[in-house]
């Protein structure tokens, strides 16, 4: 970006999903938005977008990128770029970034999404999004009836134990770090015919880039063709810390399981003009939600530039037609006088 600020209706940071449909909602409103794209999308690693009709199995990537081509259809801009703090004023926001850039916006709408905090194990990273998984609606039918084993490491392992079930018989609870399921869980996972292995594991073993087992700490070996795991969801949203808005931790069962800004059901944060969609505020929200929310926060956002843009255009108009002052109307009257003797001794000569 240039040294001289530009000035935009709307900063939008982040360019997921949420990000570009509040872009395109508001650019359709006839705002100037400009999109602020860290480059870092949660969904990267994946191979299709699912359960989001009309784009099932769409790569991310490729869905992203028609994203930005509906915005700047219609005059928004989108710039690469890390958002490092955000500044409030009395005339809106100013957004500066890693580069030394920076963009002035009326409003802001906040969709950057969270950070996988994926569990310490060797071998768990490099398949996250393939074989290592989270997210039964998102992957589930792609690993049907393969050997999926659980990788607990929370109170919550047999809730997804028991919901991946759904999607194949055979499933392993491995139970690593977390607590010891208590005796209905047992008998609950026993029913369903899902295995519970003891002892912590060690390392993931894969082949070709695909998982084939879970090695124990004692060296045993496990088949496994999938791995489900429990992320913490991080915000990503330490930029807002100077207009004072931090992230709140999520809780589930009683576990931290991520953070969120908070916001109501627009998006609208405590701080005055600032709106935030998607994963930052939802940490369960998947790509559909995420691209709902983000147009709805564009719909509120709109709404409230209106409501101003009113408030100053009634401010105007009553200067316009305010009646004059008593000075000013005395400076009147001696003009008409003052041209009426002027006009009479002419026509005296």
């Amino acid at each position: 970006m240039s040294e001289q600020m530009s000035a935009y209706d709307v900063v939008v940071i982040g360019g997921g999903a949420a990000g570009l449909s509040g872009a395109l909602t508001l650019g359709r409103a006839r705002r100037s938005v400009l999109v602020i794209d860290g480059g870092e999308p949660r969904n990267a690693p994946a191979a299709g977008v699912h359960a989001y009709l009309g784009h099932e199995g769409r790569p991310p990537g490729e869905l992203l990128a028609a994203g930005r081509d509906d915005v700047r259809s219609y005059g928004g801009r989108i710039s690469p770029g890390q958002v490092i703090a955000v500044e409030q004023d009395s005339a809106g926001f100013t957004v500066r970034l890693a580069d030394g850039g920076a963009a002035r916006g009326r409003r802001l709408l906040v969709a950057t999404g969270l950070v996988d905090e994926l569990p310490e194990v060797p071998g768990l990273a490099e398949l996250w999004g393939k074989d290592v998984l989270h997210c039964p609606y998102c992957h589930g039918w792609e690993v049907r009836d393969l050997a999926i084993g659980i990788l607990a490491t929370g109170p919550m392992a047999v809730h997804q134990a028991l919901l991946w079930r759904q999607w194949s018989d055979n499933v392993t609870l491995f139970a690593h770090t977390a607590p010891e399921p208590g005796d209905d869980e047992y008998e609950q996972l026993a029913a369903r015919g899902i295995a519970v292995v003891d002892g912590d594991v060690a390392a993931l073993e894969q082949e070709s880039g695909r998982l084939t087992g879970v090695r124990l700490a004692d060296g045993t070996l496990v088949a496994c063709q999938a791995l489900v795991v429990a992320p913490r969801f991080t915000a990503r949203a330490g930029f807002l810390a100077g207009l004072g808005l931090e992230p709140v931790e999520q809780e589930m069962a009683g576990t931290v399981i991520g953070s969120s800004v908070p916001a109501d059901a627009t998006g609208r944060t405590a701080v005055p003009g600032v709106w935030v969609a998607g994963n930052v505020a939802s940490i369960m929200e998947q790509v559909v939600g995420a691209a709902a929310a983000g147009a709805r926060a564009a719909g509120a956002i709109n709404a409230d530039l209106v409501a101003e843009d009113t408030r100053l255009a009634v401010a105007t108009w009553r200067d316009a037609t305010a009646p004059r002052t008593e000075t000013a109307f005395s400076a009147e009257m001696e003009r008409q006088v003052s041209e009426r003797v002027l006009s009479h001794g002419r026509h005296g000569l």
